[in-house]
């Protein structure tokens, strides 16, 4: 069985091992973590024909370098429109490339994004914990935080030649700056001004964003009744306010208790785009019915659903590329001048 090492010679903050999450454990007070975007995160997986919730590294804005020290590796790259080079050659920030002993891979941060997913033809070894390889950012649980130093092993690492090549960015994975919301649940604590105002002004994302949620600028969310309330169950996506009345939107680490109230939630399928904006960006908050949710997630899983079954074929390998073009017009004889 074939390995490969791979060195980092530079991890940024937050880069980390991520599968899809770790589920059913909210109730002893265990955070999901997972990918910050879920879909960049199972498309990476899939360009490999690998299961959509394999292990794989998330890489933020600080960017990473990885150096093959042994063996060869395909990988696949999906996210943000990050800047990549291997192997001394500018690659697409979606696609599939192979690594080679000796080279080098370089992820920096590009146009757009926030978050990218490197996946391996491959198993990366990293721990798990309680039955997951997904890193919990503030405690470091799971397959952990990458460091600049340390060497990762691909173990059954494969060079797929019928996979390689550039993928195509999906309209749905690009953030447009509209976020869908359902007010509530403790919309009763806010006067109507305040979620008029949540509602009809758009606001900023500031720097104080990570992985368990991020803070926004804007108008004031005053509330009209007493800021605590009972601690209560958290999900992904709570735009919960604080006694300041900034509202935060809460990630994949968020806490699973907490006691301040709660505006609206973001329609789940809004996450991943909304994750890949960037400190300063503007997001417009639209409200629908929590019938209307379940309509727009319904058909995204469907929009998402056709990329990832079109993505999962393998690509012709180059051999079979150069056998089906005529590469040869006509017979031409030596002797002729």
């Amino acid at each position: 069985m074939s390995s490969a090492h791979l060195r980092v010679t530079h991890a940024g903050p937050l880069v980390s091992v991520q599968d899809a999450g770790r589920f059913r454990q909210l109730r002893y007070g265990v955070s999901p973590s997972g990918p910050m975007d879920r879909a960049a995160h199972a498309i990476a997986n899939a360009a490999l024909g690998y299961p959509e919730d394999a292990t794989a590294i998330e890489v933020s804005l600080g960017g990473l370098v990885l150096e093959c020290r042994e063996g060869a590796v395909t990988f696949a790259i999906a996210g943000g429109a990050f800047s990549v080079n291997c192997g001394g050659k500018a690659s697409a920030s979606w696609g599939v490339h192979t690594l080679h002993e000796g080279q080098k891979l370089t992820i920096r941060g590009g146009s757009w994004g926030s978050w990218c997913y490197v996946a391996f033809a491959g198993n990366l070894s990293s721990q798990d914990w309680l039955g997951s390889t997904a890193t919990h950012s503030m405690t470091k649980f799971g397959g952990g935080l990458l460091q600049s130093g340390q060497t990762l092993e691909i173990t059954d690492a494969k060079v797929l030649a019928d996979r390689v090549g550039d993928l195509p960015c999906p309209a749905f994975a690009h953030p447009d700056g509209t976020v869908h919301v359902v007010v509530g649940p403790q919309d009763q604590h806010f006067p109507q001004a305040s979620i008029e105002t949540f509602l009809n002004t758009a606001y900023r994302l500031t720097d104080k964003f990570d992985r368990m949620g991020l803070r926004l600028d804007g108008p004031i969310l005053e509330l009209s009744e007493a800021l605590s309330i009972p601690s209560e169950p958290i999900v992904r996506g709570s735009v919960q306010v604080s006694g300041d009345g900034a509202p935060t939107i809460l990630l994949s680490d968020h806490q699973t208790m907490g006691g301040y109230p709660k505006v609206a939630t973001v329609v789940s399928c809004d996450l991943d785009r909304l994750c890949q904006m960037r400190a300063s960006d503007r997001v417009k908050f639209v409200a629908v019915t929590p019938e209307q949710a379940i309509q727009l997630t319904r058909a995204e899983a469907t929009r998402r659903r056709d990329y990832m079954d079109e993505l999962s074929l393998p690509r012709t390998s180059l051999t079979e590329r150069l056998l089906s073009e005529n590469l040869v017009s006509g017979v031409i004889n030596a002797t002729d001048r």
